[in-house]
């Protein structure tokens, strides 16, 4: 687990410890890196940390989750990357099951704009602030999230216009 040089996951756990204020963190691992829970409330905090402070300086990637669970059925896993210290980390924020809604990381980084508009296409989780939150694939009218595991297999009939030939 210990992907970040020098002992500075032990410097990231001092940081984020229940006397800096960021109760609920959680440290654990995924893949072989280490993976940070964060409640949906302190994300964008915790994120210009690791970007400020420990030279966090890409978002690699933003993934939806849907676990289909009464209870944080969503989550977003995202793959923060240092290209200084090449440094990997992965954060997970759990997200209400009926109004799964997180703050935007587009002002922390820009690369956010689109794995932010794909989980908002795909899941409808719904990115607070975000500059230009629409579906990146699928009709605005479409009503449907495709990737939420209560979407039929088969798709809806009648719910796409497709194009006359």
């Amino acid at each position: 687990m210990e992907d970040l040089p020098k002992g500075r996951l032990a410097k990231l756990k001092e940081r984020f410890n229940e006397a800096g204020g960021f109760n609920g963190v959680i440290f654990s691992e995924m893949i072989n890196y280490p993976l940070i829970e964060v409640p949906k409330e302190k994300i964008v905090e915790l994120s210009t940390i690791l970007r400020d402070e420990f030279q966090f300086d890409q978002l690699r990637d933003l993934v939806g989750v849907d676990r289909f669970t009464k209870e944080h059925r969503f989550e977003c896993i995202y793959n923060v990357y240092s290209s200084v210290t090449k440094a990997r980390i992965m954060l997970r924020v759990k997200l209400d099951s009926k109004k799964p809604e997180v703050e935007s990381l587009y002002p922390v980084w820009k690369s956010a704009d689109w794995y932010e508009r794909e989980a908002f296409d795909m899941f409808g989780i719904v990115f607070l602030n975000h500059p230009d939150l629409r579906r990146l694939y699928l009709q605005e009218e479409f009503e449907y999230y495709p990737l939420r595991k209560d979407f039929p297999l088969m798709g809806i009939p009648g719910s796409f216009s497709l194009p006359k030939k």
